[in-house]
């Protein structure tokens, strides 16, 4: 017989089914509370609310477990590639060799964007920020390509839609970042993989080639692929919100990269970057801030250490970090903020006041390290972020539109303002409380 939860509330009990997931995750279903019972939950922030069934992703905070679709994030890392990591997340396993070249292929034949798509580059201020842009431009996309639309999302039309995206994210991020640098349009070569694009387009000159490191096309390439998918955070529950309403896939992703560009969300390894930049300022080394840190009083704050989901390690810190250092030993870079970085991660390994708060460092505070030292400017960390997240966005995209049962997302609220009053006209008001 299946489990189930009693509510009891006004004297009447009401029988909740309990459901579970795959991993042992138990839920109660309230699904048919409101309609039952006339209550409805509040959970401010969703975070004890299961907003959806997913298959994509699956993380254990307690034990610091991340999987795609099954597979550890630690494997992964070691032996596959973010586009091949792409493609599980969208279709739910592993390519083969065809299918993979095949992918591969899709992307490069999307990976030039419409040129009259240049025109709105030139319409952005200089100093616009590329998260503006990169939104904007991703919007704007469609646009171009209605024929992309025109669709119900059966599978040969959002394999199109998806490597057109996952291709031309890049793209708009490199011209974006030309542009806030009043540098010249550098196109992508069909001859490079995806990383190394990216990369060929942000830096190269355009009479002479970026010099590609392996060494530094790996780790960007990492740091795309551990930042893939993370279940339901705000900028994924954002895309699926959108995609609710039956919004098309670049809307959706539109809506996604705005609302990872906050500083609580996407904008934290950027916030590492800036702490340490503050640090250096000052004239510390370190030190001066760890002690600040732990008096409550002085407003300082550890950024990229911790984790709201993960209690202990986070999984994707400890490979980043791995080749935070091989990268920093590979381009033998010598900078004083990757000193204080190492002077802050000792502390929060060794000292009692961090490790009994489980502030260990996370993902954000390495990526942005390696970011630097790969010549990445501070403006662009989230844009890294959001070309990794794409296939992540994309997956729960599709499981949305893919939902024969789907309704759009409306969640309910409290209301706690004015009870019902008449108007009055506005002589009769007087001056107070108007």
């Amino acid at each position: 017989m299946s489990e189930t939860a009693e509510l009891n509330v006004g004297g009447k009990t009401y029988t909740l089914p309990v459901i579970e997931g795959t991993e042992q995750e138990r839920a109660i279903d309230i699904s048919k509370l409101r309609a039952e019972s006339g209550h409805v939950t509040l959970d401010d922030g969703y975070g004890n609310t299961g907003s959806c069934k997913s298959n994509i992703t699956f993380i254990d905070g307690e034990k610091g477990i991340l999987r795609y679709r099954g597979y550890s994030i630690e494997e992964l890392a070691v032996r596959s590639t973010f586009v091949e990591v792409a493609h599980l997340l969208i279709w739910g396993e592993l390519p083969t060799s065809a299918e993979l070249q095949r992918f591969s292929n899709m992307l490069t034949e999307n990976s030039m964007i419409h040129e009259d798509m240049k025109f709105h580059f030139e319409g952005f201020p200089r100093r616009a920020h590329p998260m503006a842009i990169l939104s904007s431009m991703i919007n704007a996309t469609s646009c171009f390509y209605p024929e992309l639309l025109d669709s119900n999302y059966d599978t040969d039309s959002l394999a199109r839609q998806a490597a057109n995206l996952l291709s031309q994210v890049r793209t708009i991020a490199a011209f974006a970042y030309r542009k806030s640098r009043g540098l010249p349009i550098i196109y992508p070569k069909l001859e490079y993989k995806y990383t190394a694009n990216f990369l060929h387009m942000m830096f190269s000159h355009p009479y002479r080639d970026f010099p590609l490191d392996p060494e530094a096309v790996r780790a960007l390439d990492l740091i795309f692929l551990l930042h893939a998918d993370h279940e339901q955070n705000c900028s994924t529950a954002t895309v699926r919100m959108v995609a609710s309403s039956k919004a098309n896939l670049f809307a959706s992703a539109a809506a996604g990269v705005c609302a990872l560009w906050g500083p609580l969300h996407g904008g934290a390894n950027q916030a590492v970057l800036e702490m340490l930049e503050a640090i250096h300022r000052e004239g510390d080394d370190g030190s001066r801030f760890i002690a600040a840190a732990k008096d409550k009083n002085s407003g300082k704050k550890l950024m990229g250490f911790g984790h709201r989901v993960y209690k202990h390690y986070d999984p994707r810190a400890k490979i980043i970090k791995q080749a935070c250092d091989e990268v920093l030993a590979r381009l033998n870079k010598s900078d004083p903020l990757l000193d204080i970085a190492k002077k802050l991660e000792e502390a929060a390994m060794k000292e009692d006041y961090f490790v009994e708060r489980n502030l260990y460092p996370n993902v954000d505070f390495y990526s942005g390290i390696i970011m630097r030292a790969l010549g990445i400017p501070v403006e662009m960390f989230t844009v890294i972020f959001a070309i990794g997240r794409m296939p992540g966005w994309i997956a729960n995209f599709k499981e949305v539109a893919e939902d024969a049962k789907g309704r759009i997302y409306r969640p309910r609220q409290i209301y706690t303002g004015k009870t019902l009053r008449s108007y009055v006209p506005i002589k009769e008001r007087g001056q107070a409380g108007s």
